[in-house]
């Protein structure tokens, strides 16, 4: 069994949730009830650090903030993309499941990651 390919944000992405976290401090500082406002830059953190998808032998798993959704390669019907550029996995059961960080150009990656059960989209067919 091979480890699962792993597409996440960017850890830069944590860099704006500090500047956060250090200008909401001051103001956290006044009072025990205004601590609560440090739980704006730990939530972003983790939504940074959690949102992602894995790809591995069982499938792809879509990972958000508060939960993650496996589609089965058996499941898996079809890839649409999005007007924004965003990718969505088809099922066969008609539902359609948000790859949170995958945008049409990481196609290849994933292509690659699903050890050929996707194809890539840019690859030139042989015969051209």
């Amino acid at each position: 069994m091979t480890p699962p390919a792993r597409f996440r944000m960017n850890r830069s992405a944590l860099l704006p949730v500090i500047i956060l976290a250090l200008c909401v401090l001051p103001t956290a500082l006044v009072s025990p009830w205004t601590l609560l406002l440090l739980v704006i830059p730990a939530v972003v953190a983790a939504w940074v650090l959690r949102t992602g998808v894995d790809v591995g032998d069982d499938g792809i798993t879509a990972r958000s903030l508060l939960g993650s959704r496996t589609v089965a390669w058996s499941e898996l019907s079809r890839l649409r993309l999005g007007g924004r550029g965003d990718v969505w996995l088809g099922t066969t059961g008609g539902t359609e499941v948000r790859l949170p960080v995958l945008r049409v150009r990481d196609l290849p990656r994933l292509a690659a990651a699903s050890g050929g059960r996707l194809a890539d989209p840019s690859a030139r067919p042989a015969d051209q």
